[in-house]
């Protein structure tokens, strides 16, 4: 177990490289006046900013949590077609999905995205029979233009092979077909590096206390720095509210009498230790519309998810009783009792779908990005999926270019003229990076380790050369900060002066793996916050 006194002192002198300090970021903010403004730093808004930047407007984006701190890293990691809409024959939508599913997985974060073979088993009474889901993954995979392979359909015992755990019993066969998996808080991340990149201004930890107004239009905010307390605001010519659950919240804020434009739903997972590996994910229909999943994930199994309509505050959602019995009595459906045992779990978390305002089952709701505009002139987004996270941003953009009057649409290169499939920072084939840092990656200290090595390059890209430089100029750093974990404490550091941690969840949480891993200890989280705080001033 990593001690305290191991916890690596590394001064305060910042990397080389680093990010501006919190002050001089807010110091930037107040003076400027942006072309937009976006408040919210879910995939949404960080979308909208990459964009933005990328077609020449002046953009600031900030949250009052950490980047894709809420719904943004409470998803199920897929990037997918969306197999269940063919049911409702969205066939132009599956494949506008798979389009996207497939740019990014391969042209825009390959170092960021893994291929996943799901598994769809077809059981003695189910909801559906084994022609009717052999032809639909048939169609699914033609869809994508075979670029998975094609859909098929095997024996039990064949499945059982790379599912170990998948039950057997009254399992008459098994459909088969391709799809994506990534760590959706390290996609954002990477994300926001990207906007950054092309211009934008950045602050996490920034929370709204209200809106600014001339002539009664939105043309800015107050912000108070949750990190240490100061007030200050931006000044834009555009505001976008793309807060997710708490688009309504901003919205009153504009105009007191704004009718509530969305609804929430809530899905909430389970992560458990594996008994032993999978070579393939579980897709299981419940129903004739809802499907649990269970993906191997991180080294891990996660097990979801629930949907059913959330009326509380954002902020309290959390995984109850009920959602647990619930998603492990569903996952019983095909996995082997051994694997469920709630000893297991070593984490649990829920994200709030945005869905349109309206009657019906949340379970059949479409999964849309709504862009409406209030009294005042601000902007809202909302809804939609994570595999189409650059459409969401390009459609947004559109909108922007046609408002009336054009107030932006002379200031930025159309969206047509962006690159349609701009990598994120780090891109680079993740098996070269592993391959490279395991032959140099110990030089001059000790070898890293092959779980290391394959950690740092499948979440970082070529971006793990940085953090391996910072290991070896300080052999401390090198040193891992849980025996059970891949991760070294070289990305504590990383992730302070590189990714805008501020706090020991920003670390755990959504920088590194500890947390999902149930490895966040009180000692662990001590040392990171020491880390921490010794940043520059």
């Amino acid at each position: 177990m990593t001690t305290l006194q191991s916890v690596p002192a590394l001064g305060t002198h910042p990397a080389s490289g680093s990010l501006p300090s919190r002050a001089a970021t807010r110091e930037q903010l107040s003076k400027a006046t942006y072309d937009l403004l976006v408040i919210g730093g879910g995939i949404l808004g960080i979308s909208t900013a990459w964009h933005a930047a990328q077609s020449g407007l002046r953009v600031a984006l900030v949250d009052a949590g950490d980047f894709a701190g809420a719904t943004s890293s409470a998803s199920s990691k897929l990037l997918h077609g969306g197999l269940r809409y063919l049911q409702t024959g969205a066939v132009k939508l599956v494949a506008e999905n798979h389009f996207e599913r497939r740019a990014v997985s391969r042209q825009v974060a390959p170092h960021l995205a893994n291929p996943l073979t799901f598994y769809l088993p077809v059981y003695k009474g189910g909801p559906h029979g084994a022609a009717k889901l052999g032809a639909g993954v048939f169609a699914y995979s033609a869809l994508s233009a075979f670029g998975d392979g094609v859909g098929h359909v095997i024996s039990p015992a064949k499945a059982q092979r790379d599912v170990p755990e998948l039950r057997t019993d009254n399992l008459k066969a098994v459909a088969v077909y391709g799809d994506d998996q990534m760590n959706d808080a390290r996609m954002a991340l990477m994300t926001v590096r990207a906007a950054v990149e092309a211009g934008a201004t950045v602050l996490n930890h920034a929370a709204v206390t209200g809106l600014r107004f001339t002539r009664g239009r939105v043309t800015g905010a107050e912000l108070e720095d949750r990190h240490d307390g100061t007030e200050f605001g931006v000044n834009a010519r555009l505001v976008l509210n793309a807060t997710g659950p708490w688009v309504d919240h901003l919205r009153r804020m504009e105009n007191p009498d704004a009718a509530p434009s969305i609804r929430l739903s809530k899905g909430a997972h389970l992560v458990l230790k594996r008994t032993r590996p999978w070579k393939a994910a579980l897709a299981t229909p419940i129903d004739k519309y809802r499907i649990t999943f269970a993906l191997p994930w991180e080294d891990m199994l996660l097990l979801g998810t629930t949907d059913e309509e959330y009326e509380g505050d954002p902020a309290d959602v959390s995984v109850t009783e009920k959602d647990t019995a619930q998603i492990l009595d569903e996952a019983a459906f095909s996995i082997r009792d051994q694997q469920l045992s709630r000893d297991l779990i070593t984490y649990s978390f829920a994200g709030l779908r945005v869905l349109p305002g309206g009657p019906g089952d949340t379970s059949k709701a479409k999964r849309e990005t709504v862009v409406t505009e209030g009294r005042g002139g601000m902007l809202s987004v909302a809804g939609g999926k994570w595999t189409t996270f650059r459409h969401i941003g390009r459609t947004v953009m559109n909108k922007l270019a046609a408002l009336p009057g054009h107030p932006l649409g002379e200031d930025m290169e159309p969206v047509s003229r962006l690159p349609r499939k701009l990598p994120l920072p780090g891109i680079a084939n993740p098996n070269a990076v592993a391959h490279r840092l395991l032959v140099d990656g110990g030089t001059p200290g000790p070898r890293m380790s092959a779980d290391t090595a394959r950690h740092l390059a499948t979440h970082y890209g070529s971006l793990s050369f940085d953090i391996t430089r910072l290991a070896n100029e300080n052999p401390e750093l090198a040193k891992r900060i849980h025996p059970d974990a891949p991760e070294i404490w070289a990305q504590v550091a990383y992730a302070r002066d590189h990714e805008w941690a501020e706090t020991a969840d920003d670390v755990l949480r959504r920088r590194t793996t500890l947390t999902i891993r149930g490895l966040a200890t009180d000692e662990i989280r001590a040392g990171v916050e020491s880390v921490l705080g010794e940043r520059s001033s």
